[in-house]
């Protein structure tokens, strides 16, 4: 039996060092790499091509989303499971959107790892019950219509997320201060983040992104 063939990206030494010490025991799993930013998973997912990819959200320069949705962009065939503290809608839709194929909690025991490691390496898709509780909740509420959809890039603020969506309908920046009653600094300040976060260079990419999210639909 090959080995699976793993690579731990996460910003905090000592989780990386847990997770290694945990796995690197399994002699099915052998340990590739490790990350402790974006801009490294991003890197070593090109040099290494592991099976699997055990990914944090939040980390710096490119976050652990916007990681996933690239190096699956780039090699589909890498099975990415996110590893937070994040429970939360937003956070575990996000992964879904980016192509994630198993999200565990930070905490979770040995075996609930090592299950969706093994799913994730033969190509399925595993989520614990605390998320597939969530799932099963989320398809509830949308028949009854009592809660909203969880928003999209959850790494912005509401206020940055309402400026994108206005960037995405055409609005320039004084019209989306004029709008919103901000100055136009505290606008382009915004924007600034907004590129920053979502690791974009100018206002046509941000279009592009806002729109294929379903963003800039009007109010």
């Amino acid at each position: 039996m090959e080995k699976i063939r793993l690579l731990i990206a996460d910003d905090h030494t000592l989780v990386r060092q847990g997770l290694s010490a945990l796995l690197m025991a399994v002699p099915e799993i052998e340990l590739v790499g490790e990350a402790a930013s974006g801009d490294e998973v991003l890197a070593q997912a090109e040099a290494l091509s592991p099976d699997v990819i055990l990914m944090d959200i939040q980390m710096p320069g490119v976050n652990g989303i916007e990681a996933t949705r690239r190096i699956l962009k780039s090699n589909p065939t890498i099975g990415i499971i996110v590893v937070t503290m994040l429970d939360d809608d937003n956070s575990v839709f996000a992964a879904m959107r980016a192509g994630a194929r198993g999200y565990v909690l930070k905490g979770a025991d040995k075996a609930e790892v090592l299950k969706t490691i093994w799913a994730v390496a033969k190509g399925e898709a595993l989520f614990g019950p605390a998320i597939a509780k969530r799932f099963v909740n989320f398809f509830n509420d949308l028949g009854t219509d009592s809660s909203p959809a969880p928003q999209v890039f959850p790494e912005l603020t509401e206020r940055e997320r309402e400026i994108l969506s206005r960037i995405a309908q055409g609005e320039s920046n004084p019209q989306i201060a004029e709008q919103l009653s901000l100055s136009p600094k505290t606008v382009s300040n915004h924007i600034s983040s907004i590129f920053q976060k979502l690791q974009i260079a100018d206002r046509a990419q941000a279009i592009i992104r806002a729109r294929e999210a379903g963003l800039g639909r009007g109010y």
